[in-house]
Order: C-alpha cells, then sequence, then structure tokens
C-alpha cells in the first residue's frame, strides 16, 4: 500500500484552510486518513502552519511520500532537512505591521501648504455658461451662411 502526505481541504470557497494528514494514495482528496499530523492556513497573515514534526520524521522514515504542496511545507518548517540529514533552514521571517494608510494620508496632508479643500480650476459660473453657449451658437449659425 503506498502511502501518502497530502493536504486535505476543508472551509468556505474563498477561505480555504488545509490539513496535512497521512493517507492512502488511493483515497480522494478529503476522503478518509490514516492520521492528521498538521494544519496549513494559507488565508492568514501570515500564513500559518503548525506541524507534529515527531509524526512526520516517524511517516517520512517508513516511507510515506509527500505531495509537491507538502513537501513545499516541510521544507519550510525544516522536517524534510531533518529526514535527509541536510542542515536546517532559516527561521521564518515575520512580516512588519502595515502602516496606517489614514495616518500616513493626513501627515502628508498636514505637512503641505497649499490651500486644503479648493478646488485647482475656478468654477464656472451658470451665467457664463449660457453665454459661452450662445456665442457658439451664434459662430456656428454665421458659419454656415457663409
Amino acid at each position: 500500500m503506498a502511502v501518502k502526505i497530502k493536504l486535505k481541504r476543508l472551509g468556505k470557497i474563498r477561505s480555504p484552510h488545509y490539513r496535512i494528514v497521512v493517507a492512502d494514495s488511493r483515497t480522494r482528496r478529503d476522503g478518509r486518513a490514516i492520521e492528521e499530523i498538521g494544519l496549513y492556513h494559507p488565508v492568514q497573515n501570515p500564513s500559518r502552519i503548525e506541524v507534529n514534526s515527531e509524526r512526520a520524521q516517524y511517516w517520512l522514515s517508513v516511507g510515506a511520500q509527500p505531495t509537491e504542496p507538502v513537501l513545499a511545507i516541510l521544507k519550510l518548517t525544516g522536517d524534510w532537512q531533518a529526514h535527509k540529514g541536510l542542515p536546517a533552514p532559516a527561521p521564518l521571517l515575520q512580516p512588519e505591521p502595515k502602516a496606517d494608510k489614514r495616518a500616513l494620508f493626513e501627515a502628508l496632508s498636514a505637512d503641505s501648504d497649499e490651500a486644503k479643500g479648493e478646488a485647482i480650476t475656478p468654477k464656472a459660473k451658470k451665467s457664463d455658461k449660457k453665454a459661452d453657449e450662445a456665442a457658439d451658437a451664434a459662430e456656428s449659425t454665421e458659419s454656415t451662411e457663409a
């Protein structure tokens, strides 16, 4: 019996999360598993990866083959390197928290000496528009007569 370490998909349509499971290679993706050895939540920032290292090492030692996505996860956690006898990877870095966009905008707008809330071009009055339309109409009638 060929045993695989693969991802079992759970969650809603656009918010997937996975369990890392050991299962027979002939079972379907979300089918019955022999054992669950970890979690993977890719939507969270940073993504949540939890692997029971002891159980992963056991299953790799008895010949279980990881799928490509699971192999990438095991390389991130260092379990694959421990199994192969390679040096451990660098620890995962946590991303820096993003700056508040509203505070950044207010800081930039406070620095500028320009007038606040005023239009760049002056607004045309309705009476000016009517006069312009009348002048255009007069010009068009003159050009058709000539």
